[in-house]
Order: structure tokens, then C-alpha cells, then sequence
């Protein structure tokens, strides 16, 4: 069984490394917002109001990736004569 003293020491060292993780935890979070806002910039995106983009992107997060872009885009047109 670990003495106090080693259990106190292990308390402050998992203390120390959960800061570490929640800064790099930050940083990440970040640099991932700078890659997405210059993935926006320029899509016409930018224009939406804080709150009307929060909701279109919570939207779709909820649909998934897939199932979005089912619901955005129109089903591609095929160019075979037996369709026409």
C-alpha cells in the first residue's frame, strides 16, 4: 500500500499533468478554430450573424457529414442516354 507521502506526491503530479493537458488541450482547440475560419472566409459564410452560424453549424454537426451534403447539394446528373 503507498505511503501518504507518495500518494500526496502522486495527487500533485496528476494535478500538474491534468494543467498540461487542459493548456495543450487550448492550443489545439486553437489552431483547429484559424483552420476552420480559413476554410469559411470567402464561402459567404462570413456574412451570417455569430448566432445564425452557431445554429447552421450545430444543425449540421447533428445531420452528420454525409447526410448534410445529401440535403445540400443535388444528386449528381448522370449523362447516359437511357436516363433522358
Amino acid at each position: 500500500m503507498p505511503t501518504k507521502r507518495s500518494a500526496v506526491a502522486a495527487l500533485r503530479k496528476l494535478e500538474a499533468d491534468r494543467l498540461a493537458l487542459a493548456e495543450r488541450q487550448k492550443q489545439l482547440e486553437e489552431q483547429a478554430a484559424l483552420e476552420l475560419g480559413r476554410i469559411i472566409l470567402g464561402t459567404g459564410l462570413e456574412t451570417f450573424s455569430k448566432k445564425a452560424l452557431a445554429r447552421v453549424a450545430g444543425e449540421l454537426g447533428k445531420l452528420g457529414e454525409e447526410a448534410s451534403l445529401q440535403r445540400l447539394l443535388p444528386p449528381a446528373r448522370s449523362s447516359s442516354p437511357t436516363e433522358q
